[in-house]
């Protein structure tokens, strides 16, 4: 007897064969972050071997310490500073040395589901974007520091002897490294936001005088207060966004889909 059951017809599962390649990305999505987490273990444990985590905060207290009164030290409120804070430090620059690993295999996780023409765009970025953080920091490191703890110190009465908290310290770089890191990056924001149409070059530079208002409030926020650093942050930003502005003009216009580049010609 056959099945007249109209609940058992063959249709098509519209699920079928979805479940395993999720599976597999997600598979590989794991094994993508495990490569990035043993670069960093291994950028570690190079590091707590040489220089070692203590002259990793020597070398991150110099500019301070270059500032402080003769005979000021820096000191610790918590018991176990000492021990954390070089430790945290020693995970910073670990993560720094291995930073070109964890967006290679960011890169390796989103390359096969784009386009050649997107591909010919990611990995630029991808490389430029870690450049560009690494000057960012490098800059904050040689450059800011030196005149934010002069400045610092100079207004610091005659009674006051500084000591200042590693911890504290800490925080302070971590902030402005990050800061800095970020404000290096405005020129791949500025091709990201063309490429994805968000804006075009023209509206870039019609907007020119808005970005500079907003770069000077968040210059103020993020800078200690002191006018020299928030000054060379806003010299910086300001600069990159006009690279960023020609850098989009040439980058985006030589990674327009094949299309896009045949419509144009026949413009």
């Amino acid at each position: 007897m056959s099945d007249t059951n109209p609940d058992k017809t063959d249709k098509p599962d519209e699920l079928a064969g979805t479940e395993q390649p999720f599976v597999q990305h997600l598979m590989e999505l794991r094994d993508r972050m495990i490569k990035a987490v043993i670069a960093i273990g291994v950028a570690a444990a190079v590091l707590a071997f040489f220089p070692g985590p203590g002259a990793l905060y020597d070398i991150m207290a110099a500019p301070l310490v270059a500032t402080l009164p003769k005979g000021a030290t820096l000191i610790a409120t918590n018991v176990i500073s000492p021990f954390v804070v070089p430790i945290k430090i020693l995970f910073m620059a670990a993560f720094m040395m291995a930073l070109p690993i964890v967006l290679y295999q960011v890169w390796a996780f989103v390359a096969p589901g784009l386009y050649s023409h997107e591909k010919k765009l990611v990995m630029p970025l991808v490389v430029s974007s870690t450049l560009l953080f690494f000057i960012g920091v490098a800059f904050c490191y040689f450059v800011v520091f030196g005149q934010v703890f002069s400045f610092i110190q100079s207004f610091a009465p005659k009674s006051i002897t500084a000591a200042p908290d590693i911890e504290e310290y800490l925080n302070f770089v971590l902030g402005m490294f990050l800061a800095f890191g970020l404000a290096f990056e405005v020129p791949i924001a500025v091709i990201l936001l063309v490429r994805m149409g968000v804006l075009t070059v023209a509206q870039l530079r019609d907007y020119r005088g808005y970005f500079w208002v907003i770069a000077a409030i968040g210059t103020a926020l993020v800078t200690p207060p002191d006018a020299g650093s928030m000054l060379m942050l806003l010299g910086v930003v300001g600069g990159l966004y006009e690279v960023g502005i020609l850098a989009a003009h040439m980058f985006v216009k030589s990674t327009k889909p094949p299309e896009e580049k045949t419509d144009s010609e026949a413009a």
